[in-house]
């Protein structure tokens, strides 16, 4: 009799087991579309602050460019995707990953929008571990400093000028933080550099093509 209660209750929980995995499976499937829709969404989003739906007719996300630890100057860790935004089929501007490795704390990833004129179209930190209150700021949810990017190319600043000023440069740093700053703006300028030695693959032109944003 023992014996037979010991098996019933091994099926039971064998059943509950079942039953269990069952459920979680089809929690799982019933809402990884909604998670991926979410996740898509909030890429875009951020793709839609550098380069605002209006001045492109392609979406983005579907529109790339494959690009990995071997793109010179990127500081990529793992494969990634440069962003391309068209307007009547010509790509206006190419939103590029990067990785400044010198950050205070560790690596800060950051997405940077090159237009095709070679200035910049906005520069936006994805993921730090910067110190809350200092370096943070580097973060547009905590401070407009990204925003002095806007507009700038190659020739503006001449690349004397590309570091903060506490460098003899022309962008700010933050009281009590440089090293965050800096080593966002070296990747930055990291950036415009691939841009500029890509262009045939960014914008079907060569590295001689149209040059501009020289304010």
């Amino acid at each position: 009799m023992l014996g037979k209660s010991i098996s019933r209750n091994s099926v039971l929980l064998a059943l509950f087991a079942v039953a269990t995995t069952l459920l979680i499976a089809g929690t799982f499937l019933g809402t990884q579309d909604r998670i991926a829709a979410q996740k898509r969404l909030a890429e875009e989003k951020a793709l839609l602050e550098i380069v605002p739906r209006e001045r492109h007719d392609n979406t983005m996300l579907d529109d790339t460019v494959p690009v990995g630890p071997d793109a010179t100057g990127l500081g990529l860790r793992e494969d990634k995707a440069i962003y391309l935004a068209r307007s009547e089929g010509k790509v206006i501007a190419a939103i590029i990953p990067a990785v400044a490795p010198d950050g205070y704390t560790g690596d800060i990833e950051m997405i940077v929008g090159v237009n095709r004129d070679g200035s910049i179209a906005g520069v936006r930190v994805l993921a730090h571990k910067e110190t809350p209150g200092l370096g943070d700021r580097v973060d547009i949810k905590k401070s407009s400093w990204v925003m002095d990017f806007n507009g700038r190319s190659l020739t503006n600043p001449t690349p004397k000028g590309w570091a903060v000023k506490r460098d003899k440069g022309v962008f700010d740093q933050f009281t009590g933080a440089t090293i965050t700053p800096r080593a966002v703006v070296k990747a930055t300028l990291r950036v415009l550099q691939f841009a500029q030695a890509n262009r045939t693959l960014l914008f079907g032109e060569s590295a001689e093509g149209e040059r501009g944003g020289e304010s």
